[in-house]
């Protein structure tokens, strides 16, 4: 039905749905430091004219390498600016069943060390936030209050934890 760079809509009989272009998914970062604190990311997303608090993420495939490993190092490092040690493969994982065909793999990243200051890259505009998992229930009720959208993909895995 429609065609973009990134992404594009399908209709299977009367069935309509978002696709990615060329099967791209998505990597997902759960990072903690040693001190007990998950890294999160702020950015505006422009399907809500909001902010989201999520956990890093990119896409894997948009470069032509389909690794999801290098994919999930490399928006660990260009998002919040760490680097990590241990990395864990936790799993695959629908994004939105009923409406995209978007799949993400999600990564456990341990052993962090601060290399850069994140941000991303180009106009991402992205904000970092360390924050100790003690306190992460307080601290999205804070920022939801202040107008944020709070990503699923952040929920679920606070349920790893």
């Amino acid at each position: 039905m429609w065609q973009g760079r990134y992404l594009e809509v399908r209709r299977e009989g009367t069935w309509e749905f978002a696709a990615r272009v060329g099967g791209m998914g998505a990597a997902v970062i759960l990072a903690t430091t040693a001190a007990q604190e998950i890294v999160l990311v702020e950015q505006l997303r422009r399907a809500f004219g909001r902010t989201t608090i999520e956990l890093p993420a990119g896409l894997i495939g948009d470069d032509g390498d389909f690794d999801s490993a290098a994919a999930a190092a490399r928006e660990l490092a260009e998002e919040t600016g760490f680097t990590a040690c241990n990395w864990v493969r936790i799993g695959d994982f629908a994004t939105s069943a009923g409406m995209s065909t978007e799949m993400f793999t999600l990564f456990r990243a341990t052993g962090l060390t601060r290399t850069g200051a994140g941000g991303g890259i180009g106009d991402e505009d992205i904000t970092v936030h360390v924050v100790a998992i003690a306190e992460i229930e307080a601290w999205l009720a804070a920022a939801r209050a202040r107008g944020c959208i709070i990503d699923c993909r952040l929920i679920v895995a606070l349920g790893l934890l």
